[in-house]
């Protein structure tokens, strides 16, 4: 009787586990994952600016970077050309604590954004930690 039931085991389909199902459960627990998963932002330190009053004045001690459509540059009122930015801004930076390291940049709204770039790129690496963007309305 042994042999026989051999017989039957050999000509019959060989059992193999039906992965169908196994492979909706995952897909279904993926999509569960993935829906409650939170959502990971940018961690770029955004500050609000407080509400202007227009009685009080900008302190002395702002830095106010003023940029002209032809990219003639005013630190304060005083001209200065994009080549002399850094190291003057690094010496500036080198004389004031971490925390009052600001510099104002007012630009036209028809400026473009390259350039603007470059000049917070100029300012970061001077050693500048806050940089104020205003659109000048001249």
């Amino acid at each position: 009787m042994a042999i026989s039931r051999n017989r039957v085991r050999s000509g019959s389909a060989i059992p193999a586990i039906n992965v169908t199902p196994l492979i909706d459960v995952l897909l279904v627990l993926l999509i569960i994952f993935m829906v409650i998963q939170p959502q990971r932002e940018a961690k770029l330190p955004v500050k609000a600016p407080e509400p202007a009053t227009p009685e009080t004045p900008p302190s002395p001690g702002t830095l106010m970077l003023t940029v002209s459509t032809d990219m003639q540059l005013e630190l304060n009122t005083k001209r200065i050309d994009v080549s002399e930015l850094l190291p003057f801004l690094a010496d500036l930076m080198e004389q004031r604590p971490i925390d009052s390291r600001t510099l104002i940049i007012r630009a036209p709204a028809n400026l473009a954004y390259g350039s603007i770039a470059m000049l917070i790129d100029l300012a970061k690496g001077s050693g500048v930690v806050t940089i104020g963007l205003v659109e000048d309305a001249t």
